[in-house]
């Protein structure tokens, strides 16, 4: 049954919906209740001994099987934009390179009034609010109305580029949002606001200032135009100065160029030899769409030359960039490139959804949606992380220690069995410590005994269980961010059953919560 006139009305705007709803739920599944959004930032155990004091005594997550990436480094630029802070030159690496694109960084110092515990938590939001308003500039921008217009919408934001940037709390997604804030800006003949915004861009992502072509008119050599490209580039080059007077030169970034067309003709290669050599058959996969997709891209831009086109100047504009994009910047999966050649992605787009192109332009050249969306694919929070609170500036996390069987789960019920004894480890962060954590938990046992809890040595406290489950609650102090509390029985365990390998169970902790309150 073919829908009514009236229906089809609202199914692109509820597919809209969709889409955005989706979007959000990939981000929420990356939300803790302690260490808030703070792994996108992506700080990994290599980082974690020189990071700055604020993100030590903050509760940031830190991957500790995942290489760090570039947003680790910006998110620490947030807390001092001035440059000012001596441990900044140790937390960064290439701290003069990184210092370029500091509008993000400085957007989250402002919006966190300075203060760490809030920049800390803002940071990593910057490109979830760069994704949503991108996607409310594109609905106008493309006018989209049916499933033609929403095949390109959805290529945009679900680009590996873009997906790829808010997974690593990057700066690309942040820059294209303002840029594309420019060209439409330029489009309903606001110039002043779109050479504010071209400028504003130009200090998320330098390569930002090539869509300045977008903005330019004929005659294309004209005073009018050189002033324009002096407003677009003169605070990225203030700022460049103060960057050599407060930090010392910079690397200029050039080793990510080369030869015009190696670099490419490199990275199909590699891409087609992963999908031989690589064990992650969907990560070599998807990378080989994602450069399929760009390729078309390009190729969509230089078969239909339309020079007096605002985005088809972008276009080609990026087709240029793209040609001299060294390894540094195609390697890995999917590869940097995708995020740096955005501004192609978006001109793409919105050029093939103009010109009406055949359908099948859409359906190739936006492929890197697979490598976007499986940049989400794992959620980092560890495996043995038994429980989590926050009450306003105070947070605690409960680990299980030593001494305990893997942890078993049916449902929403967890637990785990101890031989003899097992512990818990609390992490605690607070301004003012110490912390006082109260536990809730169920302890079984399969014959009746006794059960201690001691902490450095002391007891605590101790009660009778059996076959029954049954919950209990303990008040704890940890005096100094870091506690170790032990549950131990003297009742030898009884065996699971007869096989070899059998278990030897005494007592088993189910379901343990925490709440925490300063003292």
């Amino acid at each position: 049954m073919i829908p009514s006139p009236s229906r089809r009305r609202w199914l692109v705007p509820l597919a809209g919906l969709a889409a955005v709803a989706a979007f959000l739920l990939l981000v929420a599944r990356f939300w803790h209740p302690v260490y808030g959004f703070t792994a996108l930032i992506q700080l990994d155990a290599s980082n974690d001994e020189v990071k700055l004091t604020a993100f030590r005594e903050l509760p940031v997550f830190v991957h500790r099987h995942n290489g760090g990436y570039d947003g680790l480094y910006y998110a620490q630029l947030a807390l001092d934009p001035s440059l000012r802070d001596p441990q900044l030159r140790g937390a960064i690496d290439n701290f003069a390179y990184r210092a370029r694109r500091i509008l993000p960084p400085a957007l989250a110092w402002t919006l966190g009034a300075g203060r760490p515990e809030w920049i800390v938590k803002i940071y990593p939001l910057l490109n979830l609010a760069a994704w949503l308003a991108l996607a409310a500039m594109l609905w106008r921008l493309l006018a989209v109305e049916n499933a033609r217009g929403l095949l390109p919408w959805v290529g945009v934001l679900f680009s590996a580029g873009a997906l790829v940037s808010v997974r690593l709390a990057l700066t690309d997604l942040v820059a294209l949002a303002i840029l594309t804030g420019a060209l439409w800006a330029v489009e309903r003949e606001r110039k002043k606001s779109a050479l504010f915004g071209l400028a504003a861009a130009a200090l998320a992502r330098e390569t930002s200032l090539l869509a300045f072509t977008g903005l330019i008119e004929r005659p294309w050599f004209s005073a009018k135009n050189l002033l324009r490209a002096l407003a677009a580039v003169a605070p990225l080059a203030a700022w460049l100065a103060y960057v050599r007077w407060r930090v010392g030169p910079a690397d200029q970034g050039w080793d990510n160029l080369t030869v015009p067309g190696a670099g490419f003709v490199e990275k199909w290669h590699a891409a087609l030899s992963a999908t031989q050599t690589l064990p992650d058959k969907l990560l070599a996969w998807t990378t080989v769409l994602a450069t399929l997709g760009l390729t078309v891209q390009a190729v969509f831009i230089v078969a239909r030359p339309q020079l007096d086109d605002r985005w088809w100047r972008v276009g080609i504009a990026y087709v240029a960039l793209m040609l001299v994009l060294g390894r540094a910047v195609w390697e890995d999966f999917p590869g940097a490139a995708m995020r740096v050649l955005l501004p192609l992605t978006l001109a793409f787009n919105v050029l093939a959804h103009r010109v009406r192109a055949p359908i099948v332009w859409l359906l190739v050249g936006n492929l890197g949606v697979f490598a976007g969306l499986l940049a989400w694919r794992d959620t980092p929070f560890a495996a043995q992380e038994l429980a989590a609170a926050r009450a306003g500036d105070t947070a605690a996390i409960v680990r299980s220690g030593e001494g305990w069987f893997p942890i078993e789960r049916h449902g929403r019920q967890t637990w785990q069995w101890t031989k003899d004894r097992g512990a818990i480890v609390v992490e605690t962060w607070s301004r003012t410590r110490p912390v006082t954590v109260e536990l809730e938990f169920a302890l079984r046992s399969l014959v009746p005994r006794t059960i201690v809890l001691r902490q450095e040595g002391h007891d605590l406290w101790r009660t009778e269980v059996g076959n029954t489950l049954a919950t209990h609650h303990l008040t704890v102090p940890i005096a100094a961010g870091h506690g170790t509390i032990e549950f131990s029985t003297d009742t030898p365990g009884i065996r699971e059953s007869a096989a070899p390998d059998a278990r030897s169970l005494a007592f088993a902790l189910y379901d343990l919560r925490v709440s925490v309150a300063e003292k």
